[in-house]
């Protein structure tokens, strides 16, 4: 099934406020870790992975590959992102983020509204922001919540909870190996 706008609409609605109570502020990462992660170990140099955006409610998912390249410069990590749908749809965004201190970076994309939030937590990262999410009925505004950790086979993971008027709409994973 194609994720379109109007699943995003329909989920956002009908979950409502039967789901405040089992809102979490973003995805937990399982007790059991492959180990410390930072944003630079994860995204500097070449890395592939494949994802799933799924709407909770109606069970519709869009599944994605991804080639993603980062370099770091000082204390800037670019990160670009190609990624095909598997409807054929492709794009590239590109991330930038800047250290902010230690274990914190800021960061914007092309599609974000205002800043993105990196926290690096010993084995997680946490990411946190808003972006306009483009499908083929249109633009739709999305809050993103991310943890990112490394699985105990080496894999690095990405599970985000997805809101829409401040209420989950659905859920993305995406699994990355380096390249």
């Amino acid at each position: 099934m194609t994720l379109t706008r109007r699943s995003v609409i329909l989920g956002a609605t009908a979950f409502g406020t039967a789901t405040l109570a089992g809102c979490a502020r973003t995805p937990d990462a399982p007790a059991m870790s492959g180990g410390p992660i930072t944003l630079t170990d994860v995204f500097v140099g070449e890395v592939r992975g494949r994802g799933v955006f799924h709407v909770d409610l109606t069970g519709s998912e869009r599944r994605f590959s991804a080639q993603l390249h980062g370099r770091l410069e000082g204390d800037r990590l670019t990160v670009a992102e190609d990624f095909t749908y598997d409807d054929g749809q492709t794009g590239r965004l590109t991330w930038v983020f800047d250290r902010a201190g230690p274990g914190r970076w800021t960061g914007r994309r092309d599609d974000t509204v205002g800043v993105a939030e990196v926290v690096e937590e010993g084995d997680t990262i946490r990411l946190t922001y808003t972006a306009d999410f483009e499908s083929l009925e249109g633009v739709t505004r999305l809050a993103f919540s991310d943890v990112i950790y490394r699985a105990p086979d080496g894999r690095v993971i990405n599970e985000a909870i997805v809101r829409r008027w401040g209420l989950p709409v659905g859920r993305v994973r995406f699994e990355m190996t380096r390249v």
